[in-house]
C-alpha cells in the first residue's frame, strides 16, 4: 500500500512538473515583448554590428544577367546554342526541357559605378549613385528550380513548408526593441509596373513562426483600411472599454494556463496586450504627413500611393527608427519568361529610386550602420532564351545555379562585388555563396552564431541554416 501511494505521488509530481514547466516558453514569449539587447539565444563571441534587417524580396526572380552580372562577350554569340560544356546536362524546367538553348545577350548597357567601378545596369540609375554603399554578390546559388520551394527556402532556410522564417528566428533570438510594435513586420506591394504575367501568390508561411512560439511570426500590414486587421475598435467600444475587456479576458486566460500549462496561452495574452498598444503606435507609424518634402521626393512619385514599393520603403525606415527588428518587403512581378525588356523596365522603375532613397534616408538618420539591407529574389534567370528571341525582345527561364543580390549597411563592405560566374552567367566559378551562407552572415552581423541559435523540435535542434555546413562570408564584412 505504501509503495502504491508513493508511486501515485511520484506520478502526480511528474504530471505537475510537466504541466507547469510549459510556463518557460510562455514566459519567454511574453518576455520577447520587452527589451533584451544584452541577452540573446545563440549569441556568439563576436560583437553585433547590426540591430535590424530590411529584406527587399523580389519575388519571381530578377534576371542577374540583365541587372548585375555583366557579360559583354555574349553579344557575338547571339542566337548561338549554349555550349554543352557549360550546361553540362543540368536540369531545366518543364517549360524549356528538350528545346534548343539559344543565347540571349542582355540588350541593356552597363557602366562602371562608384569609386571601385562596379558594373551596374542602365536601368538602375539611382542605385548606381549609391554604388559605394553596395556589396553585389554575383555567386549566390540555391537548390529549387521552381518558385514556391525556392521562395520558401530563402525565407525559412528550408524548401519544406512549415519552418520558422528569418524574421521569426531573429525575434526569437534577439527579442524586441520596442514593446509597442511587433518585432517582425511584413509589407507587400499592392501593385507593380512590370505587368501581371506569371505572378505567384505569397503565402503567410513565408513569414510564419513554424515550430517557434507564434509570438514570433511576422505581422503583415494591409495596403488599405486598417494597417493591421481588426486594429480599430468596433462601433460603441472605446479604449477604456477595450482595456477592461482585456483585463477580464487576461484573468480568465491566466486561470486556464494555471490549469493546463499550455505556453500558447501566455503567447495569446502577450499578443492581445501588444495589439492593444498597437492601436496607438501603428497609426502614428503609418502617418507620413510629418515627413519633409525633400524626403518624400527622394523616394519618387509612387511614394504618395498607399501600398507602393516606394511607400513601403519609407515605412521600413520609420519602423527601424522605432525599433522594429526585421522588416520584409515583398515586390512581385519578376518572373519574366517573355517580353523581359519591357517588364524589367517597369520593375526597375518601381524599385530603383525607392531602394536608393532608403539607403540614403537610413544614413541620414544614423541608422544604416546598424541596419542590414538585403535585395534578392529566390533564384536567377537563364542565359538562354525562352520564347521569341530578338535583340530587344526575349524571355528567360528559371535558373538556380547562380543569381545576384546586393547588401548594404550593418557592417557590410560597400563598393565591392563578390564571387564570379562563367562567361554565360550559368555556373559559379569563384567564391560560391549558398543561401544558408547568406543567412549565416546576416546572423553573424547581428551578433549570433548560426550554429547556436537552435530550437528543439521533433528530436532535432532546428536552426535557420539547417544541418548542412554554412559559412560566414567574412570577405564582405568591413
Amino acid at each position: 500500500m505504501y509503495r502504491r501511494a508513493a508511486e501515485h505521488n511520484r506520478l502526480q509530481a511528474r504530471r505537475q512538473f510537466l504541466k507547469t514547466s510549459g510556463m518557460g516558453l510562455g514566459a519567454a514569449a511574453l518576455a520577447a515583448l520587452l527589451p533584451q539587447n544584452s541577452v540573446a539565444r545563440g549569441r556568439g563571441k563576436q560583437d553585433a554590428r547590426a540591430k535590424h534587417v530590411i529584406f527587399l524580396f523580389m519575388a519571381g526572380a530578377p534576371s542577374q544577367i540583365d541587372l548585375f552580372d555583366y557579360k559583354p562577350n555574349l553579344e557575338k554569340l547571339f542566337k548561338k546554342p549554349l555550349p554543352k560544356s557549360i550546361s553540362m546536362g543540368q536540369r531545366v524546367t518543364a517549360m524549356t526541357k528538350g528545346k534548343t538553348q539559344l543565347v540571349a545577350p542582355s540588350m541593356f548597357k552597363f557602366h562602371h559605378q562608384g569609386e571601385n567601378g562596379i558594373w551596374m545596369c542602365e536601368l538602375l540609375p539611382h542605385l548606381s549613385k549609391v554604388a559605394d554603399d553596395l556589396c553585389i554578390i554575383k555567386s549566390l546559388h540555391t537548390n529549387a528550380i521552381n518558385h514556391d520551394p525556392a521562395k520558401t527556402f530563402i525565407c525559412t532556410g528550408s524548401e519544406i513548408p512549415g519552418k520558422a522564417s528569418m524574421g521569426a528566428w531573429l525575434s526569437y533570438g534577439l527579442g524586441s526593441m520596442n514593446r509597442d510594435l511587433p518585432d517582425f513586420i511584413v509589407l507587400t506591394s499592392a501593385y507593380w509596373t512590370g505587368g501581371t504575367r506569371n505572378v505567384q501568390a505569397l503565402y503567410s508561411r513565408l513569414w510564419g513562426s513554424g515550430f517557434l512560439p507564434s509570438i514570433h511570426q511576422g505581422v503583415a500590414f494591409q495596403t488599405s483600411g486598417d494597417p493591421v486587421l481588426f486594429l480599430s475598435n468596433p462601433s460603441g467600444i472605446d479604449r477604456q472599454v477595450r482595456r477592461r475587456m482585456l483585463d477580464t479576458l487576461g484573468q480568465v486566460n491566466r486561470k486556464h494556463h494555471a490549469a493546463i500549462g499550455d505556453p500558447e496561452i501566455e503567447t495569446t495574452i502577450a499578443q492581445q496586450e501588444l495589439a492593444f498598444r498597437m492601436q496607438a503606435s501603428v497609426p502614428e507609424l503609418t502617418d507620413i504627413s510629418g515627413e519633409s518634402k525633400t524626403v518624400m521626393d527622394s523616394y519618387g512619385p509612387e511614394v504618395h500611393k498607399n501600398g507602393s514599393f516606394a511607400r513601403n520603403c519609407l515605412l521600413a525606415r520609420r519602423m527601424v527608427q522605432r525599433g522594429v527588428r526585421f522588416v520584409q518587403i515583398f515586390h512581385r512581378g519578376w518572373d519574366h519568361h517573355s517580353i523581359l525588356p519591357k517588364q524589367l523596365r517597369g520593375q526597375c522603375f518601381d524599385v530603383d529610386q525607392p531602394s536608393a532613397a532608403l539607403l540614403k534616408d537610413l544614413k541620414q538618420h544614423g541608422l544604416l550602420d546598424d541596419t542590414i539591407v538585403v535585395f534578392a529574389g529566390e533564384f536567377g534567370r537563364t542565359v538562354y532564351c525562352q520564347g521569341k528571341l530578338e535583340h530587344n525582345d526575349y524571355g528567360r527561364d528559371h535558373h538556380p545555379r547562380c543569381f545576384s543580390a546586393w547588401l548594404a549597411g550593418g557592417g557590410i563592405q560597400g563598393g565591392v562585388s563578390y564571387g564570379e560566374t562563367d562567361d554565360f552567367s550559368y555556373n559559379v566559378v569563384q567564391d560560391p555563396v549558398a543561401v544558408r551562407d547568406l543567412h549565416a552572415t546576416m546572423l553573424y552581423l547581428l551578433g549570433i552564431d548560426h550554429e547556436r541559435l537552435t530550437f528543439p523540435f521533433q528530436g532535432l535542434d532546428k536552426r535557420l541554416t539547417g544541418v548542412e555546413t554554412a559559412r560566414v562570408i567574412h570577405e564582405i564584412i568591413s
